[in-house]
């Protein structure tokens, strides 16, 4: 497969794999992911539709690149088309389940299933989610690990959703810390090498 073919290909197909994690997880019934607590929050204070908040997030998100001279591309508008039109549809697929054992295991399904897409996407090179270039931004221009960096921000985000008056579970404390690490064993793994 030519390298641009399969770069385009993982992008599409790890954003896809990331809006399932987001379905797995909201399926589990036991919490929402860290930026989800934040968008709850502001929907709570603001009287914003939660749609609206986290577009709102996404916008003040892209205005933090500037000074860490992170540079949108084609991953990033794909990042919000994609989701957006896939994660309603793979909520259709899974259904909701019973039992703890079955929730705890989308749960754990939904937060690997996330650390391997968001590595898979962000791999490609071409442009990474407003949040996701967050996390590299912030790595480069410190010269901390990604795993320090994504779950320094996935805390800082949960707790200010949380005083906002955001929910969360022990998934939001589950993926907080744990995909971070997963991320850093991931990215390796999917980085696809552009010659030049």
């Amino acid at each position: 497969m030519p390298r641009r073919t399969r770069r385009l290909t993982q992008l599409v197909l790890g954003l896809a794999a990331y809006s399932c994690s987001m379905a797995l997880m909201l399926r589990s019934g036991l919490g929402a992911m860290p930026w989800d607590v934040l968008h709850q929050g502001l929907s709570l204070r603001t009287g914003l539709p939660i749609g609206a908040a986290t577009v709102l997030v996404g916008v003040v998100v892209l205005l933090a690149w500037i000074p860490l001279r992170e540079r949108p591309g084609i991953g990033t508008v794909a990042n919000v088309v994609v989701i957006a039109l896939t994660v309603d549809a793979w909520l259709a697929l899974i259904p909701p389940v019973d039992g703890l054992a079955a929730r705890i295991g989308l749960a754990v399904a939904g937060i690997v299933l996330n650390a391997a897409a968001t590595a898979a996407y962000v791999g490609v090179g071409l442009g990474p989610g407003p949040r996701d270039g967050l996390m590299t931004g912030l790595a480069a221009r410190t010269g901390r690990s990604v795993r320090l960096v994504r779950t320094a921000i996935e805390v800082t985000v949960v707790l200010t959703g949380w005083l906002l008056g955001g929910t969360f579970g022990v998934v939001t404390v589950a993926y907080a810390l744990g995909v971070g690490p997963l991320i850093q064993w991931f990215l390796p793994r999917f980085t696809v090498r552009v010659p030049g």
